[in-house]
């Protein structure tokens, strides 16, 4: 017999009262995603591989999705069991209430996270999870629910490490990066919730100049905005997952939107300023910025990196230049890299200088000892954030 823990439930939505939850995250940033929820005064926060945890109510639900700037997925944890077999997967997921979170008439689709465990093929996971669940619907109602992998109403998400098997539900739908503003970003766009996290660990505060001198589609310069003007990232997107749950409170929901709307600041003390070589990729900044309502807050000029002229320091510069996957590329970027030093040494003194790069061998090129290594990940790929300091 299977040993099951079931959150239980008891009122008119399927989350009443305290409920923990689980905000991914990319990893590296598991720390900095904490720091901004403590900001934020979630409670019960807790750091885990590769996300966060924390408790509260609907309402914390609801706000962690709209608040959130470096979280992916806030998931909602609903049982956890042993599970070293086929039926002892489907009958663990079977004994969650299903009908609290779907009907017939919505879709679902499940994703699998699988690790160290007796279950190692991931599609027949899912294909089990979501045979329970269309099968504890079809009992109750006489029909079963659709599968839609690509928009469900519910998402499923399910973690089985060593034989213990997570199941949850996905409040956010599209993962958060999505964040509504960016619709053409380019070759190798940095997600906006890796942007995010960027510019809390650089520690801009928007009281000194930031500068993007190979800003590429914006995005680093569009977060950085939104954190200075401290409006919501979730304000921008037109859904999420939980308006599809039955019980979904709008009422709740316009409320924390309007608080958060009334709390946004109007004007910045210090300049944003990008620029780029590739006039097509400013032209794509300039509506990603456009459409996240921040295009008068920030600067874009076309122009070479090597004639960079920053305003006065205190200020922050961040590089996020090519990493150089291919074959043969690395030696041009050595050239890149080389030129990127020369620009922090000869006319960046003053300011705080940050660089993202997947190839450690070519930070060597830009030829200064950094006083920070992090490392984060960008989608797969490893990555150093370097911090140098200019004198």
């Amino acid at each position: 017999m299977s040993s099951v823990i079931v959150r239980k439930r008891t009122a008119v939505t399927p989350l009443s009262g305290e409920h923990a939850f689980f905000a991914t995250t990319a990893k590296g940033v598991e720390d900095v995603l904490a720091a901004e929820m403590r900001g934020l005064g979630f409670r019960g926060v807790a750091i885990e591989r590769g996300g966060v945890r924390f408790t509260g109510d609907l309402a914390a639900c609801y706000r962690a999705n709209l608040w959130l700037r470096t979280a992916s997925r806030i998931l909602v944890p609903l049982a956890q069991f042993p599970c070293d077999s086929p039926q002892r997967l489907y009958d663990g997921v079977r004994s969650i209430q299903w009908n609290d979170w779907l009907t017939p008439d919505m879709t679902l689709a499940v994703e699998c996270n699988l690790r160290d465990s007796v279950l190692t093929h991931s599609g027949f996971v899912a294909l089990k999870t979501k045979d329970a669940i269309v099968d504890t619907i079809r009992d109750r109602h006489g029909r079963r629910p659709n599968v839609n992998p690509k928009q469900p109403d519910l998402g499923v998400h399910v973690h089985l490490a060593r034989n213990i098997c997570t199941v949850s539900i996905d409040s956010s739908g599209a993962s958060l990066d999505r964040r509504g503003y960016r619709t053409d970003a380019g070759e190798a766009p940095l997600r906006e919730t890796l942007a995010a996290a960027l510019v809390e660990i650089t520690g801009w505060d928007g009281t000194v100049p930031l500068l993007d001198p190979m800003c590429g589609s914006g995005t680093i310069l569009v977060e950085a905005a939104l954190k200075a003007l401290n409006r919501a990232p979730g304000l921008i997107r037109e859904r999420f997952g939980f308006q599809h749950w039955p019980g979904f409170d709008s009422s709740l929901w316009r409320r924390l939107v309007t608080e958060a709307r009334e709390g946004e600041r109007t004007s910045l003390s210090a300049p944003l300023l990008g620029s780029d070589q590739q006039t097509d990729l400013l032209a794509i900044a300039a509506a990603n910025a456009r459409r996240a309502g921040v295009e008068q807050h920030i600067t874009f000029t076309s122009g070479d990196m090597r004639d960079l002229t920053p305003p006065p320091p205190p200020g922050i510069v961040l590089f996020n230049p090519p990493y150089g996957r291919r074959l043969g590329e690395e030696e041009g970027l050595r050239v890149l890299y080389r030129q990127i030093g020369d620009v922090l040494k000869q006319r960046c003194a003053g300011y705080a200088a940050w660089l993202l790069t997947g190839g450690p061998e070519l930070a060597k090129a830009v030829g200064l000892r950094a006083s920070r290594r992090i490392v984060l990940f960008n989608g797969p790929l490893e990555c150093r954030f370097l911090r140098f300091d200019l004198y």
